[in-house]
């Protein structure tokens, strides 16, 4: 009777059964993994924490503690252990009730992936008869290792080595017994006797764990005693992010959404390798916050986070009606009745701020003469000297900054929570800066993305500036704009009157009258100091020449949008708005010889076996290459008759070219004077490039350009190299809101502060582009740029622009494309042309 019971229930289930052959080819959920190009991890995503492992890299003493407490007799029973079933069977006619429900390891695994946890009677059934099939499946070994990596344990973290990882921040090989004997102890009830919700409950059971250890002899006696004695040492640890860059990570994420949708690209374990490099984006990061920390220390102290004690009854009643401060917060403030908090309580407030950047929360004790004694949020107290202090002048607003102060007490006060940050080792007055920044930096070989930083800190707002914000772009747009006049007959050489422009509109009834940043006029100016100087009038006079709809049309050969680029003479001084992702790929065309590369920032993906599933495929500006192609495309050669490293360059995809090399080569090197300047010094005729600044990291042939706008609400600079193009941008993220200027602090002097007066894009994107720089120059060619087919070079006299004979200070070696170069020498009692008002004036000589 019970053996043709047996067989009618084996098949009136046998239509639900499911196929347990999926399981030689499980794929368990694990998250995806965001790593840089050289395997430090970004970021992980998924609603799972699961790190699979393989049954060899399963400590013993784990195997031995999930054995003794789930199936002693694992290795004895066929998948349904008889004597856990007649055991069950005597609870239920004991009691009434299903209090054990016998299941073995392979049981639960075909629970744990093919059915539900009700306890009814038809699931154990088809629970046994799965297991049946799944042990004639598979090994041993191989269900041991499905049940130790499916469960959920705690924590989001599934899998034993997910355990480990969540409740200890290490490896199972790392695991002591009595922290293993934790993580067998939590198959039972992850959630009663969770190490980290339920201390108390956990180590009971880690007990009952260690003592059937000991029984089966898995372990020896002073291994028990020890084991059981131990504390509780369970925290929660987080992924072990290495590098941060949660912008980068925030766009890999929205990539594989949208190539293989949010379920499969979360949980298939794909591994994703980006383009940038940790110390390069280490590197941005830290110079970008540097830099909005200087900033905002030039313009002053706006004040502390919140005041914690030292209120009021009105005071305290005013915040309760307010809503300015978190409930428990204001509840710590009404228990201490106006009284300094104890240290329990600061260091209860101090956890649940948030993290901004390296911005370290604390609150101030007491003040000093000319020190301040501070709470970190690790319970730390230390002493801010005066000078962690003396910049705090006040705020007032963007243009103007109040008195420095002379003594602690009028920069805090005890009670105050402020922030703080770590400066080489010392601890500094800080504040969250108020503007914003972006930097994204290529590769102008093929696009890769070298770094991208979108923001001050990703908690504080997840807009990535880098790739969403589009600002205008003001001086930075001119090399665009003089390339188009290059192309279209002017040289280096060619003067251009730099004098004032006076435009009526008798529609608007007013002038337009652009103007020089600063407002100076020098008359005559070769191109290639016009653009160095960042000359607006000179650079409207070439717009007129050139005509709006030339310029315009010859920007959208660098990948700018249509949309983006307004048809009037303002384009000449950057009313175009632009992101930095755009302005970097644009500059890039300079750097590689006029290829416009298209940016990407995945390298290649993996899937959970190490698989490699795709690899980025870009298009590269090659000048070898495309000489190669040529020729082969010319008859000159055929493919057969090229060597082996030609035929990989012959068969190498090209980028468009969209600029002749000659003119990109032209560009680079007048922005070179952008750093480096020209005339004599000595002779009382040398200038300054706007990027003067840059000549602190001592390599002649960088390239950059700066960039501000009307009323500086935007700072730019983008720099150049043959290895890199990197583009940084500063600015308020509301628009009403512009950089201002600043006046010395007295307390720092000229050897703290060396930024005085009016923001711009030299004084507030370009010191971030030197400090980047300092980091990460080795890693990029800083060789001069390859001289181009059909570039010559010629001695000009610097004021006349024509030929000279002279080798003084007078003259220089300028470049020209062959067939451009001047004709006719300077004569001695030649004048410069005069400096003329009228629209109408002749505008150029060349």
């Amino acid at each position: 009777m019970g053996l043709g019971t047996i067989v009618g229930l084996y098949f009136y289930v046998k239509p639900d059964l499911p196929s347990v052959e999926t399981l030689r080819d499980v794929r368990l959920q694990t998250p995806m993994q965001v790593y840089t190009k050289d395997g430090k991890l970004i970021s992980q995503f998924g609603e799972q924490r699961r790190i699979p492992v393989t049954y060899e890299e399963l400590p013993q003493y784990l195997i031995d503690a999930v054995l003794s407490t789930e199936d002693a007799r694992f290795y004895d029973h066929f998948g349904v252990d008889p004597i856990g079933v007649l055991r069950a069977l005597s609870v239920v006619l004991s009691t009434g009730e299903m209090r054990e429900g016998a299941s073995t390891i392979t049981m639960q695994v075909a629970r744990n992936f093919f059915l539900t946890r009700d306890k009814v009677l038809i699931r154990k059934i088809k629970e046994a008869f799965i297991a049946l099939h799944i042990e004639q499946l598979l090994s041993k070994e191989e269900i041991l290792t499905l049940y130790m990596n499916k469960p959920g344990l705690g924590h989001r973290s599934f899998g034993v080595a997910a355990a480990a990882e969540v409740y200890y921040g290490r490896t199972l090989d790392e695991l002591t017994l009595a922290e293993l004997a934790t993580i067998a102890g939590l198959f039972q009830a992850p959630s009663a006797l969770n190490p980290i919700s339920n201390p108390e409950r956990a180590k009971q059971r880690r007990r009952i764990v260690l003592r059937r250890m000991l029984d089966t002899g898995a372990i020896t006696q002073e291994e028990y005693e020890t084991a059981y004695n131990a504390p509780v040492t369970a925290s929660y640890h987080v992924a072990e992010i290495e590098v941060s860059a949660p912008y980068l990570a925030e766009m890999v994420r929205q990539e594989m959404v949208n190539r293989y949708g949010e379920e499969v690209a979360y949980n298939s374990g794909f591994k994703v390798y980006t383009t940038v490099t940790a110390e390069q984006q280490e590197a941005a990061e830290r110079a970008l916050r540097e830099n909005l920390h200087d900033y905002d220390e030039r313009h002053g102290y706006r004040g502390a986070v919140m005041k914690l004690w030292g209120y009021s009854p009105a005071e305290v009643q005013s915040l309760k009606v307010g809503g300015a401060i978190d409930q428990a917060t204001l509840a710590t403030i009404q228990a201490h009745q106006g009284q300094p908090w104890d240290t329990q309580s600061i260091r209860d407030h101090l956890q649940r701020q948030p993290r901004f950047g390296r911005l370290i929360a604390a609150v101030v004790l007491a003040v000093h003469e000319q020190s301040a004694d501070v709470m970190l949020r690790s319970g730390e107290k230390v002493t801010l000297p005066w000078e962690a202090l003396d910049w705090a002048r006040p705020f007032l607003d963007h243009d103007r900054q109040g008195r420095p102060p002379q003594r602690a007490n009028e920069v805090l006060a005890a009670g105050e929570q402020i922030w703080v940050r770590d400066v080489e080792g010392e601890l500094r007055l800080a504040q969250l800066p108020g503007p914003s920044s972006a930097v994204v930096g290529l590769n102008p070989t093929d696009g890769a993305v070298q770094t991208i930083v979108g923001g001050y800190s990703f908690n504080v707002s997840q807009y990535n500036r880098a790739m969403q914000a589009k600002r205008q772009v003001g001086s930075t747009i001119k090399p665009f704009i003089y390339a188009s006049a290059l192309d279209n007959g002017f040289t280096l050489s060619t003067l251009v009157n730099d004098a004032p422009i006076t435009q009526w509109n008798p529609g608007a009834y007013s002038a337009w009258r652009p103007r020089n940043s600063p407002e100076v006029y020098d008359g005559p100016l070769r191109l290639r100091e016009a653009i160095a100087r960042s000359k607006n009038v000179v650079s409207v006079r070439l717009i007129r020449s050139l005509g709006v709809d030339t310029v315009a049309d010859y920007l959208l050969r660098f990948g700018f949008s249509e949309n983006d680029i307004t048809r009037s003479e303002a384009l000449s001084l950057g009313s175009a708005s632009f992101t930095p992702m755009e302005m970097a790929r644009a500059f890039s065309v300079f750097a590689n010889g006029g290829f416009l590369v298209d940016p990407y920032f995945i390298e290649y993906i993996e899937d959970n076996e190490g698989n490699e599933v795709y690899r980025a495929e870009p298009v590269y500006a090659c000048l070898e290459c495309e000489a190669i192609q040529k020729r082969v495309a010319e008859g000159q050669v055929t493919e057969e008759e090229l060597t082996e490293e030609q035929q990989q360059a012959y068969a190498t995809p090209l980028a468009p070219r969209v600029i002749s090399q000659q003119i990109a080569f032209l560009i680079s090197d007048a922005l070179r004077s952008s750093i480096w300047g020209g005339g004599s010094w000595a002779h009382d005729t040398g200038w300054n490039g706007t990027a003067w600044r840059a000549q602190a990291l001592r390599k002649r042939y960088m390239s950059g350009k700066t960039g501000t706008t009307n009323d500086v609400k935007d700072a730019w600079f983008a720099g150049m190299m043959r290895g890199s193009t990197t583009v940084f941008w500063v600015g308020y993220d509301n628009l009403e809101n512009r950089l201002g200027r600043v006046t010395l602090n007295s307390n720092l002097g000229r050897e703290r502060q060396a930024i005085v007066g009016s923001d711009a894009g030299g004084t507030t994107a370009l010191p971030a582009w030197v400090r980047y720089m300092r980091d990460v120059l080795p890693n990029f060619d800083t060789s001069p740029y390859p001289l181009p087919e059909g570039i010559t070079s010629a001695r000009i006299d610097q004021e006349t622009g024509q030929l000279s004979q002279r080798t003084d200070y007078s003259s220089m070696f300028e470049y020209f494309i062959q067939g451009t170069e001047p004709t006719e020498f300077t004569e001695d009692e030649q004048q410069a042309p005069l400096i003329f008002e009228d629209v109408n004036d002749p505008l150029f000589k060349q």
